[in-house]
């Protein structure tokens, strides 16, 4: 079932049918992600360079290889993208201590105060959309999006089940 896109019942709750929800589901997330990612302008980051900044902020220091499969990116353009990262402040390269000849990338301050900023953008997005919704589907809301970001934690990333 389609949700209205003009005239008075385009704020209608949309209802999506069980049998069809993954199709319906995904175009939701799809434009959620879309809405919340255009909300954070600080920093002028890319798409890329802001996950790769917000990994690194969760993980800690990664070594270039780990960071461009966990991002899914070729070794060379991670390094083009920590190179515009480090020349903006926002990253550091500093000597592996483990493996001398290795470095590990990690977030600066300034880097941390970037997506601290642009996190707060993104909350304030989903703040405003879930005012505009009812009381039951906020509430529905509230528990979807921790219980899929649980079982999203738990699962081993996409690229590992490939190699399973």
């Amino acid at each position: 079932m389609d949700a209205p896109t003009e005239g008075p019942g385009r704020n209608a709750p949309h209802r999506i049918d069980p049998d069809a929800a993954p199709d319906d589901l995904i175009i939701a997330v799809e434009e959620l992600v879309r809405y919340v990612r255009q909300s954070a302008r600080t920093g002028g980051l890319s798409t890329a360079a802001s996950s790769t900044l917000a990994r690194l902020s969760r993980e800690g220091p990664r070594r270039l290889t780990e960071l461009a499969r966990a991002e899914g990116v070729s070794q060379p353009n991670m390094t083009q993208l920590v190179t515009r990262l480090a020349r903006a402040g926002l990253v550091r390269r500093t000597a592996d201590a483990s493996d001398g000849r290795g470095v590990l990338v990690a977030v600066t301050p300034t880097g941390a105060e970037v997506l601290a900023a642009r996190r707060a953008e993104r909350a304030r997005a989903l703040r405003q959309l879930m005012e505009d919704m009812t009381g039951p589907e906020r509430q529905a809301t509230a528990t979807a999006l921790p219980a899929l970001a649980r079982v999203i934690r738990n699962r081993p990333h996409p690229s590992e089940e490939d190699r399973a």
